[in-house]
C-alpha cells in the first residue's frame, strides 16, 4: 500500500487543479501584503510580518481555499475516470479498498498542502516588514490586529502556525466529501460542485438552532477559536471517518 501512496503522491503533481491552487495560495499574500486598499476598506495598516500570513489566511477561509481543496480532491479520483486509466487500476490484483484508501490519504494531504505553500508565501511577503516583536496582534489571536499590547516574535510564530495548523484541519473533511462525491458522480465537475453546494447549504443551516452545534461549517473559523479546538476537532474527525467510511463502500460496489 505505500508503493500505492507513493504513486498517488506523485501524481498529485500533475493534476492542474493542485497546481492551481498552489498557485492561488501563493499569490494570494504576495498580493495582499501589498494591495493599496487595506487601510481605506480593512482600516488596516500593516506594521509586521507576522500580519501578512495571517491577513492571506483570513481572506482565503472565506471561499477561496475550500473552493480550490474541493477541486483538487475531486480530481484525484475524477481525473483517473477522465483519462480512462480507472477501469485498467482496477484490473490490477488488488483490492478495491486499498485503491480507494491510497487516493483519500493523498486528498487529505491537499490542505496541508495547499495552507503550507500559503504560509511560505506569506512569510516571504511578510520580510519587508520585518519579523521582530511589535505592538500590535497577528490577526490571530486575542485583540485581532489591534492585539493587547506588545506582542513578542515567538508568540506571533506560535498563533501563525496554530492557526494554520486548525485551518487544514477544518479543511479536511472538505477533502473527503469531495473525493466521496467522486466516487458518486465519477466526475471532478460534478463532485466539486456537489462539496460547494453542501457545504453553503449547511452554511444556511444555522437558522435551526438545534443543530447548528453539529454542522461542519461551524467549524471552519476554528483556527479563529482556538479555545474551541476540543470539541470542534472531535466534530471534525468524525465528519472525515464518516465520509471516508462511505466512500470506501459505494467504490467497493461501483460499477465504473
Amino acid at each position: 500500500m505505500a508503493r500505492l501512496f507513493l504513486w498517488e503522491i506523485e501524481k498529485l503533481r500533475h493534476l492542474r487543479s493542485v497546481r492551481l491552487g498552489l498557485l492561488a495560495a501563493v499569490v494570494l499574500p504576495l498580493i495582499w501584503s501589498v494591495a493599496p486598499g487595506l487601510k481605506a476598506v480593512y482600516g488596516l495598516q500593516l506594521v509586521s510580518g507576522w500580519q501578512v500570513p495571517a491577513l492571506a489566511l483570513l481572506a482565503g477561509m472565506e471561499f477561496l481555499y475550500p473552493f480550490l481543496v474541493a477541486m483538487a480532491a475531486s480530481e484525484v479520483l475524477g481525473s483517473e475516470v477522465s483519462m480512462g486509466t480507472l477501469k485498467a487500476l482496477l484490473l490490477r490484483p488488488m483490492p478495491r479498498t486499498r485503491i480507494v484508501l491510497t487516493k483519500l490519504l493523498a486528498a487529505s494531504l491537499i490542505p496541508f498542502l495547499f495552507l503550507g505553500a500559503s504560509l511560505g508565501a506569506g512569510i516571504v511577503a511578510g520580510l519587508p516588514h520585518g519579523f521582530g516583536g511589535f505592538f500590535g496582534g497577528t490577526g490571530l489571536g486575542e485583540g485581532g490586529f489591534a492585539g493587547m499590547g506588545y506582542l513578542g516574535a515567538g508568540e506571533a510564530l506560535a498563533e501563525i502556525f496554530r492557526a494554520y495548523g486548525l485551518a487544514a484541519l477544518t479543511l479536511l473533511p472538505i477533502a473527503v466529501l469531495a473525493l466521496l462525491y467522486a466516487v458518486v458522480f465519477l466526475s471532478t465537475t460534478a463532485s466539486a460542485l456537489a462539496t460547494l453546494a453542501t457545504v453553503l447549504l449547511m452554511r444556511l443551516l444555522v437558522v435551526f438552532p438545534a443543530i447548528t452545534p453539529l454542522l461542519l461549517t461551524r467549524y471552519l473559523d476554528l483556527y479563529l477559536r482556538p479555545e474551541a479546538a476540543g470539541p470542534g476537532l472531535l466534530l471534525l474527525v468524525i465528519y472525515t471517518l464518516g465520509f471516508a467510511v462511505l466512500a470506501v463502500l459505494l467504490f467497493e460496489h461501483k460499477d465504473v
